[in-house]
């Protein structure tokens, strides 16, 4: 079983949590009230820190429901090695101000075991039938 380490920065703060068994990811709440402009963003603090199990990571997605709303989350890696404040880049791609209340549900949280890697120059790279085709290619 996996178990993430969170401790809260701020009395008001709210640990992840998983809405069902099963569920891939955990969700993160605002620690404030923020108001996201349209068009705009915002950095919206969590009031917690984690710490993964050795070997993983999270990666931040967007709520279905707030992406209908369009309003979706921006960076979002948190390495293993990471224990500061987890804080959400929010973007407001709706015609309107969004509000956030303290105690919303704002993004989740997903693990990715990481897996290192080291970086090869090379001259050439093998041939696939894919090739460089991207960005809708394969809906042609």
């Amino acid at each position: 079983m996996f178990h993430l380490k969170a401790k809260k920065l701020h009395p008001d703060a709210r640990l992840p949590v998983s809405a069902h068994h099963g569920d891939l990811g955990c969700d993160l709440f605002s620690l404030e009230a923020e108001l996201i402009p349209s068009g705009g963003q915002a950095l919206v603090r969590t009031g917690i820190a984690l710490r993964f199990p050795d070997g993983w990571g999270g990666i931040v997605k967007d709520r279905s429901s707030m992406a209908v709303a369009r309003i979706y989350t921006a960076g979002g890696v948190i390495d293993a090695g990471y224990r500061g404040e987890v804080k959400i880049i929010l973007r407001n791609e709706s015609g309107k101000d969004y509000k956030i209340k303290g105690g919303d549900k704002i993004a989740q949280i997903v693990p990715l075991k990481a897996e290192q890697w080291v970086v090869d120059e090379v001259e050439e790279l093998d041939e696939t039938s894919r090739s460089s085709g991207g960005f809708g290619s394969t809906g042609k």
